[in-house]
C-alpha cells in the first residue's frame, strides 16, 4: 500500500509476506502531483489528534452482523491494528487462533459506525458474510507480521469471501486515502473526507459493478479474469496465475517502439519537459536530465514496474509513470505530449486496459484506481486534506 502525495514510494512497492500474501506497508502517502508541472504545491498545515472515522452500511443486501471491518497497517515501523475502542495493538503471532487465524474484526453498529483513528497507515477492510483470515507470522526480521488477504491468489484462505479494502495514510501532515482497484474490484465503496474541503471519491454509479462485470466479460482476453460474482482480478495478477497472456501489449508495445524510432515524444513533468525517441532498442529522453527505458513486457506495463519502475529521483520516476499511463491508457501512439489529459481519448485501442477501462466507467466521478500510475494527470480515487476533521466509509448497494 502506499499513498500519493509525495511520491516518496511507489503504489506498488508491497512487502510481500509469507506464502505471497501482502504484509502491511502503509498506501497513502505519494500520489497526485507526481507526473504534471501545473499542479498545485502542497499546503503543509498539520493534522492534529485522533481522526473520527464513520463506516456506514449502505449495502441493502448485507446487515451489520455480516459485514466485518478491520483496520491494519503500520505505525512507527511497528504493524499495528486499530481495536474497537479506537487503540492501537501490535500484530502478535500468539494472536492466531485455533484455526491458526486472527480475529481483528471491529463489528459495525447501528446506521453508522464511530471509530476513532489515531496517526497511522494502512488499509480498512471489509468482508461481507465471512470473517476474514489475516495470519500473524514472524518476518524474515524475527518481527511479528500480518498475512493480507490475496483475492487474486486462488490458494489464499480469503479467496472465496468477498471483501475489499480502501486505502489511507494519516499523520501529522493530513490525511491521504484512495479507494484501491490496483489488485481487483470487489465491493463498492466511496470515501469522503472533510477538514479544509468536503471530498468525496469511489463512488460507483447505479448498476456501476454489473457493468464493469459485464464490460470484462465481454473482451475474451479479459474474462477469465471475472471470478463468479466476487471479484474482477486485476489483469497483472491474472498474468501471474497463468489466466492472462503474457504477451498482451507486445504488439502495441513493439509498435510504440518502432513510432517513436523516427519521431519525438514529448513528456512534461514537474521537473521539466522531456523528448525522447528510440536509440540502440532504449527509449532515450533529454532534458532536465538523461533518462532511458529498456523495451517493457506486457507485466511491466500492467505493474508499472521492471523496465518501467519508477524511482524517487525526480527525473527517472515521473517519466516511468507517464510512460506507464500512456500504456495502460493506449494513448502515446495518438498523442506525442504526454500526458494525455481527455480522458474520452484514453482506452480506445483494441490492446488496452479494458480492467481499468472498465473500473474508470463504474465510477461516478471517473475517477479509479485501475492500475499503479492512474494518478497521472490525476485519474485516481485519492483525495486528501492537510486538515481534516472526519472520514467516512460508505460501502453501496451492489
Amino acid at each position: 500500500m502506499t499513498p500519493r502525495h509525495q511520491r516518496n514510494l511507489t503504489r506498488r512497492k508491497l512487502m510481500i509476506g509469507l506464502g505471497g500474501a501482502a504484509v502491511a506497508i502503509p498506501a497513502a502517502a505519494a500520489i497526485a502531483p507526481f507526473a504534471l508541472a501545473d499542479q498545485p504545491a502542497n499546503k503543509t498545515k498539520a493534522a492534529s489528534g485522533a481522526l473520527p472515522v464513520t463506516v456506514v452500511n449502505n449495502t441493502g443486501s448485507f446487515d451489520n452482523a455480516n459485514i466485518h471491518v478491520y483496520v491494519v497497517g503500520n505505525q512507527d515501523g511497528k504493524q499495528v491494528r486499530l481495536t474497537p475502542e479506537g487503540t492501537l495493538a501490535p500484530i502478535a503471532v500468539s494472536d492466531n487462533g485455533a484455526d491458526g487465524f486472527t480475529d481483528y474484526a471491529i463489528s459495525l453498529s447501528g446506521t453508522e459506525t464511530k471509530l476513532s483513528l489515531p496517526f497511522m497507515s494502512g488499509r480498512i477492510y471489509v468482508s461481507l458474510g465471512e470473517k476474514l483470515k489475516f495470519k500473524a507470522v514472524t518476518d524474515g526480521n524475527g518481527n511479528a507480521a500480518l498475512q493480507f488477504p490475496a483475492g487474486w491468489v486462488k490458494s489464499d484462505p480469503n479467496f472465496g469471501i468477498l471483501h475489499d479494502c480502501a486505502e489511507f495514510t494519516y499523520n501529522a501532515s493530513g490525511m491521504f486515502c484512495n479507494t484501491t482497484m490496483v489488485d481487483m474490484f470487489s465491493v463498492p465503496m466511496n470515501i469522503r473526507l472533510t477538514g479544509d474541503k468536503d471530498q468525496t471519491t469511489g463512488a460507483i454509479r447505479d448498476g456501476g459493478r454489473a457493468a464493469a462485470f459485464a464490460a470484462v466479460k465481454q473482451v475474451e482476453d479479459f474474462a477469465g479474469l471475472v471470478i463468479d460474482d466476487k471479484r474482477i482480478i486485476a489483469p497483472g495478477h491474472g498474468l501471474d496465475a497463468g489466466i492472462f497472456a503474457k504477451d498482451y501489449f507486445a504488439p502495441y508495445i513493439d509498435e510504440v517502439w518502432s513510432t517513436f524510432t523516427g519521431k519525438d515524444l514529448k513528456i512534461t513533468t514537474n521537473a521539466g519537459t522531456f523528448t525522447g525517441r528510440v536509440r540502440g532498442e532504449k527509449f532515450t529522453f533529454d532534458g532536465p536530465a538523461s533518462v532511458s527505458f529498456d523495451k517493457p513486457s506486457t507485466r511491466d506495463v500492467l505493474f508499472c514496474d521492471g523496465k518501467l519502475a519508477a524511482p524517487n529521483d525526480g527525473t527517472t520516476g515521473p517519466v516511468a509513470a507517464v510512460l506507464g499511463a500512456g500504456f495502460n491508457r493506449s494513448t502515446l501512439l495518438t498523442d506525442t505530449a504526454q500526458p494525455s489529459t481527455d480522458a474520452a481519448a484514453f482506452y480506445k485501442a483494441e490492446l488496452t486496459n479494458h480492467y481499468s477501462k472498465a473500473i474508470h466507467e463504474a465510477t461516478k466521478d471517473g475517477k479509479a484506481y485501475g492500475f499503479a500510475f492512474d494518478d497521472v494527470a490525476d485519474f485516481a480515487s485519492f483525495i486528501q486534506d492537510t486538515s481534516p476533521s472526519g472520514f467516512t466509509l460508505t460501502l453501496t448497494a451492489f
